[in-house]
């Protein structure tokens, strides 16, 4: 069972991941309700209390959509941890400048993947077409929808699902 809860703005988007402790404060102070209970109950010796998995906050709160940050962890998930040249599955991977930085290639998505050890030595320094190789795809940004920003928290919480798809 995983200790991680959808808060959901009051509007249903969902905004945040947070902690049991942290989402049973919310709906103890009355600063959130409820919406998915699907873990059991937690009881004390006079009452039980259902487990929340997904809360509502009871007020609007504005911030700025989440999006994908540029991070190596986040390059590797991007491309399933595959070798972008051969193909080879592996956690043991590397990240490669398609263009290398000192011919001016630049710290972008467009410009990054994960490569073996063993590609990405033999590319070197040098051009996809100075080193004979070939992508398996073009790289591009990770999609900035809810359903891949949650959901890398928490493969498992399938019912999360319902709230995030569409946002």
């Amino acid at each position: 069972m995983s200790d991680q809860v959808l808060v959901l703005n009051a509007n249903f988007e969902p905004i945040n991941i947070c902690d049991l402790k942290r989402a049973f404060g919310l709906i103890i102070t009355d600063k959130a309700i409820l919406v998915s209970n699907g873990r059991g109950y937690l009881k004390s010796v006079y009452q039980s209390y259902p487990i929340p998995s997904v809360i509502r906050l009871q007020r609007m709160i504005h911030r700025p959509r989440a999006k994908v940050h540029l991070t190596r962890k986040e390059i590797f998930r991007r491309d399933h941890y595959t070798c972008q040249y051969c193909g080879n599955h592996s956690m043991n991977l590397t990240i490669d400048h398609i263009l290398p930085k000192h011919l001016g290639g630049t710290f972008s998505w467009e410009n990054l993947i994960t490569a073996c050890s063993y590609c990405n030595h033999k590319k070197g320094g040098r051009t996809l077409q100075d080193s004979n190789m070939k992508l398996q795809r073009r790289p591009q940004p990770p999609p900035g929808n809810a359903t891949y920003i949650f959901m890398r928290n928490n493969q498992a919480e399938e019912e999360w699902l319902p709230y995030l798809q569409g946002w």
